[in-house]
């Protein structure tokens, strides 16, 4: 050990040398015993570390001894911290944008930075999903008034229950209602049953007849039976109907269904041609009555006849009418019956 000497030295010695100093002495230790274990045992070192200050030793000598200096905790590429910042308000400038779109705005301004970065990015910051960054930018708006851009108030809007059903508007109980025609499915020894629904778009009223079939006399029987006498109790007017563009529904002039909107003064308007879901009201009102009636009744209970069916639907109508809270920015969590009284107390 013809190096031990480099440990000699005056003046006042700092932790890193004291600690090089005594792994020194284990290997002289060592030497002196012969004895690697033992030297080992007596100053409290493993052998692995042992053998491994040896190497270092013979290597780089007695500086070799020491501690490697702590490794930086910022690595030469992290992302700047203004363009973290820049990348976190571009997320919620445009909620509805991925990574790859927010890349190229970043390209745009003459900063880059890869998608994969972005997106660890936002993960980090709690804005990883749309979902994330939705909440975000509303509670960043919520209690102060700020304008928002056309794409943050739509995106808000898209996502928001409350605005799901502005695409179709109508400013009073009958003005437009939504019809729709819904497979209910097949009954033993009467074959396949379908509801016609209606609902009111002003305050998501429901009506609905179950038959056997989707002829326009049946989806025009509803109207006839339960939907006009409902609003001319009211002394409500019954304005316009929103259908698809179903057989029962459209033909020629001489159509069953055309006609009798026709004879009652009733404006007919129909969906765009394969996008049924712009009649929003009534396919909600389809999976609410699938969900919440059909598929727990028709397992409780097994109906011989249309009739029985129809007399549990009008039992759950009345629930779903008067006595169950309705979402959407029309009714606000009151029942629709509420929201269709409080317009004719208003009108009064």
């Amino acid at each position: 050990m013809a190096q031990s000497g480099k440990r000699l030295g005056t003046g006042k010695r700092d932790a890193a040398t004291k600690l090089a100093e005594h792994r020194l002495s284990v290997l002289e230790l060592a030497g002196e015993l012969g004895n690697v274990a033992e030297a080992c045992r007596r100053r409290g070192l493993d052998r692995t570390s042992f053998y491994e200050w040896k190497r270092r030793f013979q290597t780089q000598g007695f500086e070799g001894l020491k501690d490697l200096p702590p490794v930086h905790k910022s690595h030469p590429m992290t992302t700047p911290p203004a363009t973290v910042d820049r990348i976190k308000d571009l997320a919620l400038e445009h909620p509805a944008y991925g990574c790859n779109r927010l890349e190229a705005l970043l390209a745009l301004e003459g900063t880059r930075v890869s998608s994969i970065t972005i997106q660890k990015i936002l993960n980090d910051s709690g804005l990883g999903s749309k979902y994330d960054r939705w909440l975000a930018l509303e509670e960043k708006t919520a209690g102060k008034a700020i304008d928002l851009t056309g794409e943050q108030a739509a995106f808000i809007e898209k996502l928001n229950p409350c605005f799901r059903e502005r695409h179709v508007e109508s400013g009073a109980p009958g003005e437009l209602l939504s019809a729709d025609t819904f497979f209910v499915g097949n009954l033993k020894g009467i074959g396949k049953v379908y509801l016609h629904a209606v609902v009111d778009t002003y305050g998501s009223y429901a009506f609905g007849f179950l038959h056997v079939s989707k002829q326009p006399e049946a989806a025009a029987a509803v109207l006839h039976n339960d939907v006009l006498p409902f609003y001319r109790n009211l002394d409500l007017p019954v304005t316009a109907v929103l259908t698809d563009n179903g057989r029962e529904f459209c033909g020629t002039d001489t159509h069953p269904y055309e006609l009798y909107l026709d004879l009652n003064g009733i404006e007919h308007r129909r969906t765009r041609v394969k996008t049924p879901k712009t009649n929003g009201f009534v396919e909600r009102f389809n999976g609410t009555v699938l969900d919440e009636f059909f598929r727990v009744k028709m397992r409780e209970t097994f109906y011989e006849s249309v009739d029985a069916l129809q007399a549990d639907l009008d039992a759950w109508l009345v629930h779903y009418n008067t006595e169950r809270p309705h979402l959407g920015y029309r009714n606000q969590g009151r029942r629709p019956i509420e929201t269709i009284n409080l317009f004719v107390s208003q009108e009064a």
